[in-house]
């Protein structure tokens, strides 16, 4: 059974950077051919894909999030890591973690993290 887990802190200035990071466990982020993505929920609105990191350590980006998101694996440590730049109120939301695989849809969400942003 694969579990993935977010974790990093609630809360973040504005124009400072988040950084939270995804631990997996029973399942390796190495292994052909999953996808490790970042998902985002704000209040009240819908879910919003921020990226992904393949398991060959390839990523993509949302285009309206791509000049602030990073997305970085430490393949030792089995965990993928978010840093999202330059940070406003707007991004205050939940952030999930999640898998899927390129013949299917996510089948493992993290709990969610809740993260505030202030001015």
């Amino acid at each position: 059974q694969v579990q993935v887990q977010e974790s990093g802190p609630g809360l973040v200035k504005a124009s400072q950077t988040l950084s939270l990071t995804c631990t997996v466990s029973g399942g390796s982020i190495t292994t052909s051919y999953y996808r490790w993505s970042w998902i985002r929920q704000p209040p009240g609105k819908g879910l919003e894909w921020m990226g992904v990191i393949r398991y060959d350590g390839s990523t993509a980006y949302s285009p309206s999030l791509k000049s602030r998101t990073s997305i970085s694996r430490d393949t030792s440590k089995n965990q993928f890591s978010l840093q999202l730049s330059s940070v406003t109120p707007e991004d205050a939301a939940v952030y999930n973690c999640a898998r899927d695989a390129a013949w299917s849809s996510i089948d493992y969400w993290g709990q969610g993290t809740q993260v505030t942003a202030s001015s």
